[in-house]
């Protein structure tokens, strides 16, 4: 297991681990639940007990990498977790709280079994440092928004650069113009060119852009100003927007699993919830086609990305004038892997690739350890 590193992906309560050896296959992985509810100490626990039953020595890994969805101006690359470190994913919670407070929990209890593996956080934020100042900027007052740190920094850029990349060596070739669609509970859209981003849908925070499992994505900031005079307090709103908006909000349930299963047995709300979803998708390909100034292809990735032909379908239906035409039987055959779905004819390719943060972690991991 030479060179074998450890990727924590600490999620809002769970944590997913893998372990890839030096020849990037994977020696062991899974997932902890109700980390809630267990303690992170609790959790990494589980995760040894893991190793041990894979005969994973963890004195011998190269290091361990941490998942963390918010990294700032400060971090645009991975980097080695020290004290200083640790204080700067703390200071950034707000801006990533279902995600960061854990992912620095994770450090800790890590850093307490294994004292002195180097332990290496990976930016979900990284990705996107260098995004166009015209993708960035929010059009508030100037001082305002220097004052208080205003401005879009996007994530899931550890999936959104791995697939990107992956995109181009299927196509062989890298100066590819793509629509990334990376859909899971949390979702996002991404524009990207020669491999570099233009743009993004998530902002400041992960509560921008798509609609989500319990998120709403874009909302008036109007709406916000309404609920706060009519009485609603921070806390309230805040618990409104992560856990209550979103799929979750519009029918009940963030899964989407149960969300298709709702909408078959003739649920109103669900079939409205899945609509809203699937307009919100249009609308932002269409966006980024303008953005490239036309695309190579559209891509879909992450849990629902890869695994939901019904979304993959209804969410480009009526493109055709753009170029954009999805053949049904490829769309819905069983396969795994890079696979293209559009039809011969489309002019814009759709595909299907598989993301792997794992992956794309543990070799981040290697370029800083060495």
């Amino acid at each position: 297991m030479s060179g074998a590193v450890l990727v924590l992906n600490a999620g809002s309560s769970s944590l997913k681990y893998d372990v890839l050896d030096g020849d990037e296959q994977t020696l062991v992985g899974g997932t902890v639940e109700r980390v809630d509810q267990t303690g992170w100490d609790g959790a990494f626990e589980h995760v040894a007990d893991a190793l041990s039953d894979a005969d994973v020595d963890p004195s011998a890994l190269l290091g361990v990498g941490h998942r963390v969805v918010h990294g700032g101006d400060r971090f645009t690359r991975a980097t080695l977790v020290d004290e200083s470190v640790e204080h700067a994913i703390d200071e950034l919670a707000d801006l990533a709280p279902l995600h960061n407070p854990n992912a620095l929990a994770g450090v800790r209890s890590t850093r307490a079994a294994l004292p002195g593996l180097p332990q290496v956080a990976v930016f979900d934020t990284a990705f996107f440092a260098g995004l166009p100042t015209v993708a960035t900027t929010y059009a508030l007052d100037r001082d305002t928004a220097e004052h208080h740190g205003i401005r879009r920094f996007g994530a899931h850029g550890i999936s959104h650069e791995h697939v990107a990349a992956e995109t181009a060596r299927f196509l062989g070739r890298a100066e590819l113009a793509l629509v990334l669609l990376h859909l899971g509970n949390g979702a996002s859209a991404a524009a990207v060119r020669g491999g570099r981003p233009l743009d993004t849908s998530m902002g400041l925070t992960p509560l921008e852009g798509l609609v989500m499992g319990t998120r709403p994505g874009d909302v008036d900031a109007g709406v916000l100003l309404h609920l706060l005079r009519r009485g609603v307090d921070v806390d309230a709103l805040e618990d409104l927007l992560q856990h209550r908006s979103g799929l979750q909000g519009l029918c009940g349930v963030h899964d989407f699993r149960d969300l298709l299963a709702a909408m078959d047995a003739g649920d109103a709300m669900a079939r409205t919830a899945y609509d809203v979803y699937c307009h919100r998708l249009r609308k932002y390909v269409g966006a980024y086609l303008a953005v490239l100034g036309g695309a190579d292809a559209v891509v879909f990735t992450a849990g629902v990305g890869e695994h939901v032909p019904r979304v993959r379908e209804d969410a480009l239906a009526g493109l055709v004038a753009l170029g954009i035409e999805v053949d049904p039987d490829r769309n819905r055959a069983d396969a795994s892997g890079p696979r293209r779905i559009a039809t011969d004819s489309s002019r814009v390719d759709v595909l299907v690739v598989p993301t792997d943060e794992a992956l794309a972690i543990a070799r981040a991991v290697r370029d800083v350890v060495g």
